[in-house]
């Protein structure tokens, strides 16, 4: 190897990095979403609310501990008559009173309300868990559907390269023709024309794409700094079972869930509201501390009391007017509202999952059809390009294939991502979206 061609070579290799952009690849922007993404931060921030309060420390199950203090400081007139018939006037008597305590407070039994409370809020952690992974699911389709429109829209810019690039190359045929007499203005001017129109398609395009990469990086947190390509190669599940997927749908989908939890929580808050009929018996203790300072009216100048108490209540109502009955029949009514939502949300899964199914199938067959017609296409072209050059079709016959192919290869496209996208529609309804690869 020559020397010059060693310094062509190094400069090559150096010159690779400043050229290459970054490709993001699904799993990298799905892993991104996954932390970065500030619907899911805060969906997370909210399920940490909700296993806080399942605690011990918010359960009810604790006694509470208070103290108290105080200082109390008078300045009287006072006209004392003794019992032995002494009597004495004081003007400006001072006395004084301290006293501080603490005291505790436990229910023994409230009617088993506070072990249905701890029960709901149980419930409603796994409710929260149940929101926080549709919150997940709903990011990851936005994610994906933004992810393969950019993918498709980078494709579709390539044809739209490479349909200017043959307006280029038709306009320079054209000159050397119209230069050596072999053709006329016209076909210059159309050729011109074509290159404009091609244009202005790239320059849109090119637009579309830019947006595209930011509303990306909107959803991943705002991750990539730079420009950045993403990956247009697509894998179908084509092993999808429909009946195994119609079974996790029925079993797995997190609407589904949400409802069989709303029932659960329905049937504890019954049994809070008729914990109301019986008794609430707690326990109370104090340790006090008390001092006076008398003025001279008193028999004692100073006192100080230190000293236990304790003692057991008990609170029970007998008839409260009837709320308590209304509460709990309004909670029944509620609990069969419940169950009814979950009876119709069943006929409205499985029609969706009908509806995704059939949709899916059908863009497969729309995607499989479109890449037989880029072949067709092709060859058209090819063959009417063939006879353009030997004049045996027109500018207008060759602008046509042209179009053709574009427009063959902008479906292709389109009915690609279609079903991309309808794939995960099918798995989101059968609750099986996060446990796929992507």
């Amino acid at each position: 190897m020559s020397i010059k061609n060693v310094i062509i070579y190094s400069l090559l290799l150096l010159s690779l990095p400043l050229f290459s952009q970054r490709i993001l690849n699904p799993e990298d922007a799905f892993s991104m979403a996954l932390e970065h993404n500030y619907g899911i931060k805060i969906t997370n921030n909210s399920l940490e609310i909700a296993e806080n309060n399942t605690s011990i420390l918010n359960s009810g199950y604790l006694p509470t501990v208070t103290g108290n203090a105080g200082a109390t400081y008078n300045l009287d007139n006072t006209e004392a008559q003794f019992a032995n018939g002494e009597s004495t006037i004081l003007n400006g008597a001072e006395s004084s009173r301290y006293n501080a305590s603490v005291n505790l407070n436990y229910v023994v039994f409230d009617g088993m309300g506070r072990q249905y409370n701890y029960k709901r809020l149980k419930e409603e952690y796994f409710l929260s868990q149940l929101e926080a992974r549709e919150t997940i699911e709903n990011v990851i389709i936005q994610l994906f559907t933004i992810y393969y429109n950019l993918a498709k829209t980078s494709e579709n810019t390539l044809a739209l390269e490479q349909t200017l690039n043959i307006s280029k190359d038709r306009l320079l045929r054209a000159e050397y023709q119209f230069d050596y007499g072999q053709n006329t203005k016209l076909g210059v001017l159309n050729a011109q024309v074509d290159i404009n129109n091609d244009s202005i398609n790239l320059i849109n395009i090119r637009q579309q794409l830019k947006n595209t990469k930011r509303d990306l990086n909107v959803v991943i947190g705002n991750q990539i700094a730079g420009d950045f390509d993403v990956k247009t190669d697509l894998k179908f599940l084509l092993d999808l079972d429909k009946d195994e997927l119609l079974s996790k749908t029925k079993a797995n989908n997190v609407a589904l869930l949400q409802a069989e939890k709303n029932i659960s929580i329905g049937e504890i808050d019954i049994k809070a509201r008729k914990s109301q009929y019986l008794p609430t018996v707690g326990l109370i203790g104090s340790y006090g501390w008390n001092k006076n300072n008398n003025n001279a009216a008193s028999f004692a100048t100073t006192t100080l009391n230190t000293g236990l108490s304790g003692g057991i209540n008990l609170a029970w109502d007998l008839f409260d007017g009837g709320s308590t009955i209304t509460q709990v029949k309004n909670t029944k009514i509620n609990l069969d509202n419940q169950k009814l939502q979950k009876e119709q949300l069943i006929i409205t899964i499985e029609r969706d999952f009908y509806n995704a199914w059939e949709d899916y199938q059908n863009k497969l067959v729309i995607f499989n059809v479109q890449q037989d017609n880029i072949i067709t296409s092709e060859n058209n072209f090819n063959r009417t390009q063939e006879k353009f050059k030997l004049g045996q079709a027109t500018s207008i016959e060759f602008r046509q294939a042209q179009l053709n192919l574009r427009n063959a290869e902008l479906s292709r496209n389109q009915a690609k991502y279609d079903a991309k996208l309808a794939e995960l529609t099918v798995l989101q309804i059968s609750g099986d979206l996060l446990n796929v690869e992507f």
